[in-house]
């Protein structure tokens, strides 16, 4: 599943982060299987062609991809009730970086997807597949309807049966959806036909065993792990590797942090602090829960955190009236509250914002997301809400640093100034990187560092270069969230590890 953002800054910027991730599209150069049992699927960089801005900047819709992306991080398990339709949401294909070849029959007819461990199931267009019956000899036709949801519009089909060849490997009767209808044009220009996931059988659509669980059940692995190394050197024509059967000691440095899957599904464990040149954004220092997404461009956190971090590095987002005003009317309130020891989850409720449902508060008029809460009415806003929620846990952390009353109001107006357009990016000065500063994230007791260098994208040479942050926003609500996504931001820089035998993930210093 891709990239899911859609680019939705100020107009001088739209032409560039419409088209930001293309830039970094890869393609596969070769598969093998080597003599240590590793079966290595390599990846080549594509320059970023005309056809690939268009078509994302015809798809762009302002708040479709964010719906999509809610739909599909909330619900786990099966992710339909019916039983002649599933649906699983997609990402943004066009943003989507690394692609790797498949093939789907006998003689096999070859399939360019996205290898993506934030989803399960394999789907292709069926119009190739329909070119491919006549040659196999094994092809079955399911029939089980199937829909899956896109940003801009639905993908329908049926589920399908047949032989899969992924390198040299074959996959014998691999359940797969055929898409005989895809939105919008972003698929006729695309580089890419479909998507292999690489996640747990609870978030597959039909319940329809992975091509990965194959590959384990059917003997054709040294053992029941894969690998991920991105190169994120622009100017080096080889894009990455994914490695199936293992790990190559060559892609990293050092030994890995393992910590064990949470909740399966996503590649989901929990994560510690998140850290501001080195100093607490208090955010996390309790925990927070993340998946490893490989079909993710950037690095998404809750907005709260988000706005911080954006702020710290300098970056211009859209200003948010609601948090401005809860600021002004309310802040000093706030301040009092937390300096008489109330409980911070209470306080947006005490104040009349939120509605609280017993661990946090609830937009009034809104009906919570959580699991076993009641509907309460009332006409204030999920923003209004939102927005003070952001602002306690911000004054928080600013009163534990023993900060003033007035310059605490300060810096929370900034961060309102701060704050991103849902699902949208921000921008920095290009030359200001050398003065940023590192971000880093607590995984297993290790600290996991990222440079200016390494979150911050840039597209363009010379004095038309533009810079975007690697950070954007995404609040993922209970009982999946709230969650961080590390997409290829964080698996760039750091070789990853999906460690299924032992249900764990490991990160190591990418070489």
């Amino acid at each position: 599943m891709g990239f899911f953002m859609q680019l939705n800054m100020e107009t001088k910027l739209k032409s560039v982060t419409a088209t930001l991730f293309l830039c970094f599209l890869v393609f596969p150069l070769v598969f093998c299987e080597s003599n240590d049992g590793l079966l290595r699927i390599g990846l080549k960089k594509r320059k970023l062609d005309q056809n690939n801005m268009v078509a994302s900047q015809i798809d762009s819709k302002e708040g479709e991809s964010l719906r999509a992306t809610l739909q599909k991080y909330r619900l786990g398990g099966n992710l339909a009730d019916s039983q002649d339709i599933d649906i699983v949401s997609l990402k943004n294909y066009m943003d989507a970086q690394y692609f790797g070849e498949i093939g789907i029959g006998t003689p096999p007819q070859k399939f360019t997807v996205i290898f993506d461990t934030g989803s399960a199931n394999l789907w292709v267009p069926s119009s190739k597949c329909f070119f491919s019956r006549g040659h196999s000899g094994v092809f079955h036709y399911a029939g089980k309807p199937a829909a899956i949801q896109y940003g801009t519009g639905a993908i329908s089909g049926f589920f399908s049966e047949d032989h899969v060849t992924v390198g040299d490997l074959v996959v014998k009767d691999q359940e797969f959806i055929e898409a005989t209808k895809e939105p919008g044009v972003t698929f006729v220009v695309a580089k890419f036909d479909g998507i292999l996931g690489l996640g747990f059988q609870e978030i597959s659509v039909g319940n329809a065993v992975p091509v990965w669980y194959n590959m384990v059940n059917q003997g054709l692995l040294k053992e029941p792990v894969f690998s991920f190394w991105f190169n994120r050197n622009a100017d080096e024509e080889e894009g990455g590797e994914i490695v199936f059967g293992g790990v190559d000691p060559n892609h990293y440095k050092g030994e890995h942090t393992y910590v064990p899957v949470t909740q399966k599904g996503y590649w989901q464990f929990d994560m510690g602090d998140v850290m501001i040149d080195g100093q607490t954004t208090g955010f996390c220092a309790s925990g927070c829960s993340a998946i490893a997404d490989s079909g993710t461009s950037l690095l998404v956190g809750p907005t709260t955190i988000i706005t911080e971090l954006n702020h710290a590095i300098g970056a211009s987002g859209i200003v948010s009236q609601e948090c401005k005003t809860v600021v002004a009317e309310y802040g000093e309130t706030i301040i009092e509250r937390i300096l008489a020891k109330d409980q911070p989850a209470k306080i947006c409720s005490q104040i009349g914002l939120c509605s609280f449902d017993g661990t946090h508060g609830v937009s009034i008029g809104i009906k919570s997301v959580v699991e076993n809460t009641h509907k309460v009415s009332g006409d204030l806003s999920d923003a209004t809400c939102s927005a003070c929620e952001m602002t306690v846990v911000w004054m928080q952390n600013q009163l534990k640093q023993n900060q003033t009353q007035e310059r605490i109001l300060d810096y929370v107006n900034q961060l309102c100034d701060r704050l991103p357009s849902p699902m949208g990016e921000s921008a920095v000065d290009c030359a200001g990187l050398p003065s940023m500063p590192s971000v880093s994230f607590t995984i297993g007791g290790r600290t996991f560092d990222l440079t200016p260098e390494q979150y911050v994208l840039k597209v363009g040479e010379g004095d038309a270069a533009q810079c975007i942050s690697g950070f954007t926003a995404l609040d993922v609500p209970p009982p999946r969230g709230p969650l961080w996504i590390l997409g290829d931001v964080f698996m760039g820089r750091y070789h990853t590890v999906f460690d299924y035998g032992n249900e764990r993930i490991g990160f190591a210093e990418a070489a």
